[in-house]
């Protein structure tokens, strides 16, 4: 296949994607489920997930890059690279919750252009494309018109390393829970993310991010109507660690009560973001 990759592609990745999940969703035996390190698991549905989407991939479109969360980054500065979570929820996927997606986004020169979460327990695939508009089963996304954050209802989560650093956004959630109308921590950023892009959520945050956790689901917001930025209210979103979402209309207001991360963190992957961007 020598075409620019396209929704078509991104439906076979979900289809991919969804085989196995349900393969393997509520049968996992616990004890074949590995711990990365504290709160991080592994499972079988995880390796054999990126497996088949990088064979996919790497059938269609051999000379692109990939980054994937479990086998790691292969990067040459390729103008093309898929950045891939397999099961974005691997804690909800191992406990029988339903909340969880696999996560894929495709950019060109470090800029995400195709965006899919596929959430095949709840039926629902979330695709977008730069400049053609995101879309769940067919319909066509746009975000909510929440004004203000009083009336808005957010998403966060906490790190897997929330007991290493001392802002670990206990003091955020704290906060914004008596400000807004409610807070909901579902486990999965992809899915938080496809949710401000749908209107079920008007804002999202989190910290200590990975480029697979928020490459596919901030290119949703944005096509949606959205905004994403860093906490600092930047562009520095993909692989600075940091993430706001929203419907643009409560950003600033939200963006105003985030602390950030630890003062003197190194962000991840500066190395891999300049082979990415051809550096």
């Amino acid at each position: 296949m020598t075409q620019t990759p396209d929704g078509s592609f991104l439906t076979k990745l979900a289809q991919i994607a969804a085989e196995v999940h349900l393969r393997h969703f509520d049968k996992l035996d616990p004890d074949a489920v590995d711990l990365k390190r504290r709160r991080d698991l592994l499972t079988v549905a995880d390796s054999e997930t990126e497996a088949a989407l990088i064979a996919a991939i790497r059938g269609a479109f051999p000379g692109h890059d990939i980054l994937a969360e479990e086998s790691g980054a292969h990067v040459t500065g390729a103008e093309w690279c898929w950045i891939i979570d397999p099961v974005d929820g691997t804690t909800n996927f191992a406990r029988g919750f339903p909340v969880f997606a696999a996560s894929v986004a495709l950019c060109r020169r470090g800029r995400p252009v195709l965006g899919l979460v596929e959430a095949p327990c709840l039926r629902e695939t979330f695709t977008a494309e730069l400049g053609a508009g995101a879309w769940l089963n067919g319909r066509r996304l746009g975000v909510s018109r929440t004004p203000d954050l009083h009336h808005a209802l957010l998403a966060t989560g906490f790190s897997y390393v929330r007991n290493e650093v001392q802002r670990n956004n206990v003091d955020n959630f704290g906060k914004l829970v008596l400000m807004c109308h409610d807070i909901r921590r579902a486990g999965s950023a992809s899915m938080d993310l496809a949710y401000v892009a749908a209107g079920r959520f008007d804002g999202y945050w989190e910290a200590y991010l990975k480029p697979w956790d928020v490459a596919a689901g901030a290119l949703l917001v944005r096509e949606a109507g959205g905004m994403v930025t860093d906490f600092a209210g930047g562009q520095d979103w993909l692989f600075g660690e940091n993430a706001v979402a929203s419907n643009g209309l409560i950003h600033q207001a939200l963006r105003a009560e985030l602390s950030g991360t630890e003062p003197g963190y190194q962000p991840w992957g500066r190395d891999l973001e300049r082979r990415m961007l051809g550096a």
